[in-house]
């Protein structure tokens, strides 16, 4: 079992995630308490992810309000929390939490690239408070093999280099989130 913690750069934020290896992937609990374009929030999710880190499964919960589940199957397709198929998000293998810097570490041990390598993926990104769903694209580029990342997300024009730990954990994300060490 692994601990974790981040604040939010501004200060307006604070993550405890705790991470737990098993027989057939990975589960991922987490708090976080954030503030976004003025919105005040309280999240708790729960990733579990197979062995290659893919997500098999996401739930998140806001406290006072909204929730959403989403499952991924062995064909690769995306289904709600009541089973509607979800085809927009056909052909992610990862999820992007807006609230977060833990979910980077999904594609950064799921790729393993290599020194300059550059990949383009496409991920199910779910903003926070609003806990909107869309398909987006995203780029990330090995700068220093487990160590150091450029993440670009491409559908909002944004580029960060991440920093990450031995466990390809975020360390540092520019701006937004800092390890608690």
């Amino acid at each position: 079992m692994r601990v974790v913690r981040w604040t939010a750069e501004g200060g307006h934020g604070l993550e405890h995630l705790v991470m737990e290896w098993r027989h057939d992937g990975v589960q991922i609990d987490s708090v976080v308490i954030g503030q976004r374009f003025g919105a005040l929030y309280g999240l708790q999710y729960r990733l579990e992810c197979d062995a290659q880190w893919q997500v098999q499964r996401a739930a998140l919960s806001l406290a006072g309000g909204g929730s959403v589940t989403l499952r991924r199957d062995q064909a690769g397709l995306w289904f709600d929390g009541h089973d509607k198929a979800l085809p927009e998000l056909d052909g992610c293998l990862d999820i992007d939490i807006s609230a977060t810097p833990f979910t980077h570490t999904l594609p950064i041990q799921r790729l393993k690239l290599a020194q300059l390598e550059r990949q383009f993926i496409r991920v199910a990104y779910i903003s926070v408070p609003d806990l909107e769903i869309r398909a987006v694209e995203q780029a990330y580029t090995c700068v220093v093999p487990d160590r150091e990342y450029t993440y670009e997300g491409i559908f909002r024009d944004f580029t960060a280099t991440l920093k990450v730990d031995e466990d390809g954990i975020v360390l540092d994300y520019p701006t937004l989130f800092k390890r608690i060490r």
